[in-house]
């Protein structure tokens, strides 16, 4: 299609075709084709200096072939005029000139434009405020010169301009699923070591349970059973474990009961100090006597002992 309308155009044009961009707009009355012919490098210039200025090309006009398609059409803006309309012509000019360029123009001479005072020779004027939102207005019926080579430095819909940053938000997304899903894996496997080192627990104190369905279940029927010094052992055992349920890290090594005072002693070992005196800190909570005895060191942790009640 571009070889044919560059063999077509050339005998009309005063300058290398392989020069222009040529782009095809309507059809005319009289049966010709509308064709706008602009040097290449001036176009690619114009386009590369928007672009290094951050802005989005949906559409390449003329700014005269922006005017409404009937009789003749005139925009003055300050000191430039615009010509355009009906006929074949696409012009800038001087304001001051439009007189002499009538007698070329067929009547009606239809004008816009935001200087208060219009040149003569018109038959109609209408005063704009924003003269270039007119011109935007009429783009639909405008011949658009991003064709052929220009045609893929602009886009219809705006999608290129936000590709970057859809990607940018993609992976966003995807590092914090990453995240979500490392952490619940940790926070599982945490639940887990738990839930083990409590049922080891349990079946060291109540060996003779075999079966074990629900354990805080059946370690509340322990304690109802009780009595005695076994009761008052099972109750201060009771609130270790509860203070234990919030998953302080701490191992506990030892369990001391002494029936005559009514403590429990605990042998516990953690990572660092601050570690031992949350535990104290939910083990008071209870309202529960709580002892810290002297910590000392023990490879990579620390070490203490813990006497509840009494």
């Amino acid at each position: 299609m571009q070889q044919a309308l560059a063999y077509a155009a050339e005998e009309l044009l005063a300058e290398n075709v392989d020069e222009l961009h040529l782009a095809v707009g309507e059809t005319l009355p009289d049966g010709r084709q509308r064709v706008v012919a602009i040097r290449r490098q001036l176009l690619a210039g114009w386009l590369e200096q928007l672009r290094e200025l951050g802005l989005l090309i949906v559409a390449i006009h003329v700014d005269a072939d922006l005017l409404p398609r009937e009789a003749t059409q005139l925009l003055f803006i300050g000191e430039r005029g615009l010509l355009g309309g009906e006929g074949e012509t696409r012009l800038a000019f001087a304001t001051v000139d439009w007189p002499q360029l009538a007698t070329l123009c067929p009547a009606p001479w239809h004008a816009q434009g935001n200087v208060a005072e219009p040149p003569l020779a018109l038959d109609d004027y209408r005063q704009l405020d924003d003269p270039y939102a007119f011109l935007a207005a009429q783009r639909s019926a405008a011949l658009n010169l991003a064709q052929g080579d220009f045609a893929v430095e602009v886009g219809n819909t705006g999608l290129g301009y936000w590709k970057p940053l859809f990607a940018v938000a993609g992976l966003i997304l995807l590092v914090q699923l990453g995240f979500n899903l490392g952490q619940a894996w940790y926070f599982q496997r945490q639940g887990d070591a738990y839930a083990e080192a409590s049922l080891a627990l349990y079946r060291e104190l109540f060996p003779e349970d075999i079966r074990i369905v629900n354990m805080r279940a059946q370690f509340d029927d322990h304690l109802a059973r009780g009595s005695g010094g076994q009761a008052g052992f099972l109750r201060l055992l009771d609130h270790a474990a509860a203070a234990l349920e919030d998953g302080i890290p701490v191992t506990i090594g030892q369990l001391d009961y002494n029936q005559d005072r009514g403590d429990l002693a605990l042998q516990v070992q953690a990572m660092d100090f601050a570690t031992l005196e949350t535990l104290r800190r939910r083990l008071g909570d209870a309202r529960q006597s709580v002892q810290l005895g002297s910590a000392s060191r023990e490879g990579d942790g620390v070490s203490a002992r813990v006497v509840i009640g009494g």
